[in-house]
């Protein structure tokens, strides 16, 4: 399992960052083509907004999408490599603030700020100690009808519960958190007085529902609602769609021409 830990001796001193992370959306054709066809269609409800939170930003992989879409922005990732990188990245980008913190802290960011918190493709690796911190801090931090959308592991569902190991002949090509499930999730929302929304079950390049994206809000928000979740394994097919349709749809392809 990964703990906090072997998470920042991986990302801040081991991995190689050559590529800043856009590796990981080679299979919809980049960071662009994956942001507008994946994850923009998904979040486009919460946009543009006030004050966005976005845990674990890597070298800034989808900061620099966010960052358009608000007044003030936050970053907080447990490697401080990926944070030097992301102040260098976005040094002209004066409504950016960045922290550091231990892996589940956010106690830097004020109560009752946030208008969306945010974080795709690196709580994954998170195990469930790590997001019920985050999700208990959350209902304080987001503002009264403050939205929060998290991707996270899914592959506990696919996990013995006498053992916590996964269940014979499965594999974890991807590193995910044996602890956490989309059920965990939403147990932990409902414990911190957090209402979870919706939760769409994914496949990541495995043909098990590895991952999930969670939507929640304070119980009191006005967009608080009974939790509807769909399972999609047809995830990835979206995403070879996505990667054949980016040649020709590219904004840097149009605006450089």
């Amino acid at each position: 399992m990964p703990t906090i830990q072997q998470n920042s001796n991986l990302w801040n001193e081991n991995y190689d960052w050559s590529y800043g992370g856009d590796e990981w959306s080679e299979s919809w054709g980049g960071p662009e083509a994956q942001w507008f066809g994946a994850i923009y269609p998904r979040i486009q409800g919460f946009l543009p907004t006030g004050t966005i939170l976005e845990i674990a930003p890597g070298f800034g992989r989808w900061t620099q999408f966010l960052k358009d879409s608000c007044e003030r922005l936050m970053v907080v990732d447990l490697s401080e490599r990926c944070i030097d990188s992301c102040k260098s990245r976005f040094a002209q980008t004066q409504h950016l603030e960045y922290y550091v913190n231990d892996g589940k802290s956010l106690e830097f960011i004020p109560d009752q700020s946030i208008d969306f918190a945010f974080s795709f493709d690196s709580l994954v690796h998170a195990e469930a100690d790590v997001i019920e911190a985050y999700l208990h801090q959350l209902a304080r931090k987001l503002k009264p009808n403050g939205i929060g959308f998290i991707h996270h592991s899914n592959i506990g569902a696919y996990t013995d519960p006498a053992t916590g190991e996964l269940r014979s002949g499965l594999l974890n090509p991807h590193w995910r958190a044996k602890s956490m499930s989309a059920r965990a999730f939403e147990k932990y929302c409902e414990a911190a007085n957090l209402q979870c929304t919706n939760q769409e079950i994914i496949n990541w390049g495995t043909e098990e529902l590895s991952d999930a994206f969670s939507v929640f809000t304070r119980k009191e928000s006005v967009s608080s609602r009974a939790n509807r979740v769909l399972e999609n394994p047809d995830f990835m097919t979206e995403a070879h769609l996505i990667r054949k349709l980016s040649p020709l749809y590219s904004v840097r392809l149009w605006r450089g021409r």
